[in-house]
């Protein structure tokens, strides 16, 4: 087996973003590195989102390096968008996407001398010097644990779940979650004729400010402080807030996005809110996030005391041949095309370092 200088994981955003610096830096592809995706074709993560998510509704798709994502027309599913997008930019790059090929476990090769890690995949296994991790969420939701969820009698689903708002026309949904998929599956349900209860541990804080570069920065800079002390990423909305639009204050003003508080417990038939009231409902839309998809890097140990994994930059310091992306301050789009660069520069550094060790050895 001979030894890749690079491996990337995931072809999403990041990955593709550092696959390109990489090639820019003069790797070539398939012989100094590869990428590596569990999809059976492009679009990430994008690709499993719903139809009713539009490219003009989606939040946080930006262009990336190299190949500007244009003007496409808003009502498109941003799922369709983007998986053209991601497979004209794989192409016109030459990437060396290799799909399907799920990553099961990294671990460290015991029987080399040049510390290389060992990616295992269903398609193989693949010797690096060193790897990104491009692995982003979108493949582990958090499903909170409530007393009577085993028990309810209706429906239960997840973000990663849901299809389509008519599904529910002419049921109660009761929506958990604070952020903007909760926000967006309460007004569609309403349009498609199902009533709702939006159900939030806080209430909703809804920001009247343009969510523009200055803001990304600054949301970067306070999750960067977590995972900068080794502790896990907390959720977008408890950082960002909820952006204010035309939208969002319309449905307020009509009591859709007004938050009936925190729930204690599901019931057989509803669910139990802290303020006493039951609520009988025909599904439960769990809109609770993701957590980092990252169990495959198990086996090195990377994570602190705190829980998270403690990075200088996107470098983990547990293990200097790791870089993450699209973890934590990298996890919007945005942030993840600048990781997915940063991170292809550090592994450059690291390999010109390792020649002139050589050298002067």
């Amino acid at each position: 087996m001979s030894t890749l200088e690079v491996v990337v994981i995931g072809a999403g955003q990041a990955g593709l973003s550092a696959a390109y610096h990489l090639v820019k830096a003069g790797l070539r592809p398939h012989e100094d590195f590869v990428v590596l995706d569990a999809n059976p074709g492009p679009g990430g993560a994008w690709r499993h989102r719903w139809p009713s998510l539009t490219f003009g509704t989606a939040h946080g798709i930006h262009d990336l390096p190299g190949l500007p994502l244009g003007t496409p027309d808003p009502t498109e599913p941003a799922s369709s968008v983007v998986t053209r997008y991601y497979g004209e930019y794989e192409a016109r790059f030459s990437l060396p996407v290799i799909r399907p090929a799920r990553v099961s476990s990294v671990d460290s090769d015991s029987d080399a001398d040049n510390a290389a890690l060992l990616v295992h995949t269903y398609a193989g296994t693949f010797r690096t010097r060193y790897l990104i991790n491009a692995t982003g969420t979108w493949d582990k939701p958090f499903w909170p644990w409530y007393p009577g969820r085993a028990e309810f009698r209706g429906r239960q689903l997840h973000t990663w779940d849901f299809w389509s708002a008519s599904e529910f026309a002419g049921q109660h949904v009761v929506v958990v979650g604070g952020g903007t998929s909760a926000v967006q599956f309460l007004l569609q349900l309403n349009e498609a004729g199902a009533t709702t209860t939006w159900v939030t541990r806080r209430e909703p804080v809804f920001e009247p400010r343009s969510f523009d570069s200055e803001w990304g920065r600054d949301v970067e800079r306070r999750v960067r402080e977590r995972t900068s002390a080794g502790l896990p990423p907390k959720s977008v909305v408890s950082v960002t807030g909820l952006p204010l639009t035309p939208q969002y204050q319309r449905g307020i003003d009509q009591g859709i996005l007004v938050s009936a508080g925190p729930m204690t417990a599901l019931t057989p038939d509803g669910v139990l809110l802290a303020s006493g009231e039951e609520v009988h409902t025909d599904a439960v839309l769990w809109a609770t996030g993701f957590r980092a998809s990252i169990d495959h890097l198990g086996p090195l140990h990377l994570r602190e005391h705190g829980g998270g994994i403690r990075t200088e930059g996107v470098r983990v310091d547990a293990d200097p041949r790791v870089f993450l992306v699209g973890y934590g301050p990298s996890a919007s789009t945005l942030g993840a095309t600048r990781a997915g660069r940063t991170a292809a520069r550090g592994v450059v550094r690291a390999l010109e370092a390792e020649k002139q060790r050589e050298l002067v050895h």
